[in-house]
């Protein structure tokens, strides 16, 4: 936790915490869903979750809504990511880590074009 030394610091968290909130808040065109059970956690997710909170910052995105949920059951592939894009159908992703969690963000969410790499077919889940 940042120090506070001035009403000014506090300000500038108050503004970070409520954008961050923003982000989670649902009624956007993009979802996505990050799982959070213990194998995703143990595979990465919480790097996962917070690279798409930082791209998101970054890249001053709105109407993307991030969430948590717990375990998908497909520990195999964890961390395990769904991404809704309006009314289209969701996908999910499998090992997922910061520099997939980017490219996701590239070509799926910004470009319309799903990343197969990392494709977990519908017939596993």
């Amino acid at each position: 936790m940042p120090n506070v030394k001035s009403l000014e610091d506090l300000k500038k968290i108050r503004d970070e915490a409520i954008k961050k909130r923003d982000i989670k808040t649902p009624g956007a065109r993009v979802q996505i869903v990050v799982g959070m059970g213990t194998p995703g956690i143990a595979a990465g997710a919480r790097d996962t979750l917070k690279e798409f909170l930082n791209l998101i910052e970054t890249k001053g995105l709105t109407d993307i809504v991030v969430r948590q949920t717990g375990n998908f059951g497909l520990d195999s592939m964890e961390p395990v990511v769904k991404v809704k894009v309006g009314d289209e159908a969701e996908v999910t992703y499998g090992k997922v880590t910061p520099f997939v969690a980017d490219q996701i963000m590239d070509e799926h969410i910004l470009g319309g074009k799903v990343v197969t790499a990392n494709l977990i077919p519908a017939e596993v889940k």
